[in-house]
């Protein structure tokens, strides 16, 4: 009986095998797979130093930047100012890739209280706000990411410096008053959004704003939720520059942390917070405005200085691009470096991983957990095949049960 199982594990493990060499063979320099221990050390290897396209896989090398740049209780900051004089609110944003209606709505309270405040103390007559005018200068102005469409897609958000809601719009139809309403119970629909409606919408689309009214809509909502709490709005929302300075303005911290961030980032694989967070990392390197080329000079210098890549091509942070290009062998240094937050990823079983598709490009890259409780990176970079896949994912299991003895 148990020269029969022996037999059986050969023999199951040799198909494996084959069905893998024979998808390596005809497509060898488009392919890489990399299956190492915990400390580094190579268990197995194909095509491990092949510059391969990493698709969405690139995020964990974006979000391991950011932990060691932030640390992973960092919380972004939303600024306003309230102008006594001209009575305008001004709103400045540094990047908050969740600024979201809850967040604005804690924020309007809090907006809300320090004028409610200046009336009880007499410093102002009245509680109440001229225009209020949205600060996006943090980020350079139309930003275009390498590999992004230019479709009215959530999927294709644009990044900015103060974007609430990914700048995207959640809608769905109401047959009882024949018209598009907001899909989401904490997000008002003011009539100013009905133009982003067009003809063919969903019964409940999720959709991109605008250009000119996504700059504003973070202005748009913070009015709504503001005169619900009492505060008077005679003016309109503009963007313009902010007038305040730190020790004078009212703080908004943001409810989450970069681990919360990042944790939403890899589940959804989410191309918008990705970039978020290298675009504010090169304006905290190089100053504002935050621009592509300083943010991926943060992911390129620190692959190079900090993980010790050399050669890595990273020209945006989330993977959409195909000039992004990494090894497996490169990739495999970045999950070691990244294993501390490991639980980061999504799981399925003994497996913690982050997948990346791309037309013709398959990818996932991640740890096995062994019976032995230790971790195995492992890494597989399908460029213009996806045959064979399962095989290989089933195949690096194999390799990782085999180093179990008890």
């Amino acid at each position: 009986m148990k020269n029969k199982i022996q037999l059986h594990i050969f023999l199951t493990s040799l198909g494996l095998l084959l069905t893998i060499s024979t998808t390596l063979n005809v497509c060898a320099q488009t392919s890489g797979i990399l299956l190492s221990d915990d400390h580094g050390k190579t268990i197995y290897a194909k095509n491990p130093d092949n510059p391969l396209i990493p698709a969405s896989t690139l995020k964990i090398l974006t979000s391991l930047a950011a932990i060691k740049m932030f640390g992973q209780d960092f919380h972004f900051q939303t600024w306003a100012c309230y102008d006594r004089t001209t009575r305008d609110l001004y709103l400045k944003g540094f990047g908050d890739p969740l600024f979201i209606s809850e967040e604005i709505t804690t924020f309007a309270d809090q907006i809300s209280h320090h004028i409610f405040k200046l009336v009880s103390k007499g410093i102002i007559s009245s509680g109440v706000i001229r225009n209020i005018i949205v600060d996006q200068t943090y980020f350079a102005p139309q930003i275009t990411i390498p590999g992004a469409g230019a479709s009215s897609n959530p999927y294709d958000a644009t990044n900015g410096a103060l974007c609430a809601n990914f700048n995207t719009i959640f809608l769905k139809w109401d047959s009882r008053s024949k018209q598009y309403i907001s899909a989401e119970r904490q997000t008002p629909f003011p009539d100013i959004l009905a133009k982003q409606i067009r003809s063919g919408s969903k019964k409940s689309d999720r959709i991109l704003l605008s250009y000119n009214l996504r700059q504003k809509y973070p202005g748009i909502l913070m009015h709504y939720f503001i005169e619900q709490s009492g505060v008077k709005i005679t003016g309109s929302v503009q963007t313009g520059n902010f007038t305040g300075s730190e020790k004078d303005c009212i703080v908004h911290t943001s409810s989450f942390s970069l681990a919360d961030i990042i944790k939403k980032l890899l589940e959804f694989s989410n191309n918008f917070i990705a970039n978020q967070l290298m675009l504010t990392m090169g304006a905290r390197t190089y100053g504002p405005p935050a621009t592509l080329e300083k943010g991926t000079a943060v992911l390129n210098k620190f692959a190079q200085e900090s993980l010790g890549l050399m050669n890595a091509s990273i020209v945006e942070g989330s993977g959409l691009s195909r000039r992004n290009q990494l090894t497996p062998a490169q990739m495999k240094d970045i999950l070691i470096a990244f294993m501390p937050w490991y639980e980061f990823l999504r799981r399925d079983g003994n497996e913690f991983y982050k997948t990346g598709t791309l037309s013709d490009v398959r990818s996932r890259a991640g740890f096995i957990r062994g019976k032995d409780s230790r971790l195995y990176p492992f890494v597989i970079m399908l460029n213009q095949t996806h045959t064979g896949y399962d095989a290989i994912r089933r195949m690096l299991k194999e390799k990782v049960n085999l180093q179990f003895k008890p």
